[in-house]
Parts: structure tokens; C-alpha cells; sequence
């Protein structure tokens, strides 16, 4: 891949609401073929790595509550729920949610698709360069009056 370089002066003067939407939209779409593979969403993706990261703390509701804030596809997160439990991917004990040895891997498998798609989002990028742009949206996210914290 090659890309064009251009003058400080140039970039600066670009609009950052384009590219943010661009990159955004070509992110997201990636991760979200890279999911389709293993018929999942990207609603199915969060709520696969909240559970195993918080295995039995997590119940349907406590979960839905915070996924929804980052949710763009009016999910019915009941019904995400469902799917996984009807995949044997999780169990409820006690009411709260459970990744099974069956959803764990396929957490690991949807987990190396989307570090497919990271890895080759980030080629030419190093890390300060990374850590700066996100500190830069942070900021911006921040003056027009959103929350700049990490999620």
C-alpha cells in the first residue's frame, strides 16, 4: 500500500468530521465482516468479551444497560442473549451470565478476526502516532461537549 504524503499546513487544514466518519465507517465495517464469518454482531462480540471478563457478575439486564450507550443498530439485546444461550455459547447460573468451553472459543475465533482487521488498521501506524490521534478525538469529542474519558 502506498499513500501519499502531504505538507503539515495541508493536513492540518482538513477536515477532521470526514475523516473521523471515514475511518470510523471502514473500522466498523471491517469488524463487522470479520464477525458476520462467525454469524455474529458486533452487540454479540461485546457482550461475548463483558462475560468472560466478569464471568457470573453480569445479568441480562445489567449487560443490555451497558452496551446500549454504544450501540448504533437499535439491538434488542434480550435477543442477543438468546442467541448465544441457544448456540450453547453461554448459561445462566444463579441469573447471571456464564461463557461455556463452546462460547469461550468462539470468542477466541471471532477475537483473531478482529486482530486481523486491527493489525491491518494500524500498518504504518506506531504507537505514538496511534496514541496521539486517539488522544486528539479524545479532545475534540471533549470541547464539543462529549465524554473524552476511555469507555
Amino acid at each position: 500500500m502506498t499513500i501519499k504524503e502531504y505538507p503539515q499546513e495541508t493536513l492540518a487544514a482538513q477536515p477532521i468530521g470526514y475523516w473521523a466518519r471515514e475511518a470510523a465507517g471502514l473500522v466498523i465495517g471491517g469488524l463487522r465482516t470479520a464477525l458476520a464469518v462467525e454469524d455474529l454482531t458486533q452487540p454479540h462480540w461485546w457482550a461475548l468479551n463483558h462475560i468472560a471478563g466478569a464471568p457470573g457478575h453480569w445479568t441480562r439486564a445489567s449487560l443490555a444497560a451497558k452496551l446500549t450507550p454504544f450501540d448504533d443498530q437499535d439491538t434488542d439485546f434480550d435477543a442477543v442473549f438468546t442467541d448465544l444461550a441457544s448456540r450453547g455459547w453461554t448459561a445462566e447460573t444463579d441469573g447471571t451470565l456464564v461463557l461455556t468451553d463452546a462460547g469461550e472459543a468462539g470468542r477466541l475465533r471471532a477475537h483473531d478476526r478482529n486482530a486481523k482487521v486491527h493489525t491491518r488498521m494500524r500498518t504504518g501506524v506506531d504507537d505514538a502516532s496511534y496514541a496521539a490521534t486517539i488522544d486528539v478525538l479524545r479532545r475534540v469529542v471533549a470541547n464539543l461537549g462529549g465524554n473524552g474519558d476511555l469507555p
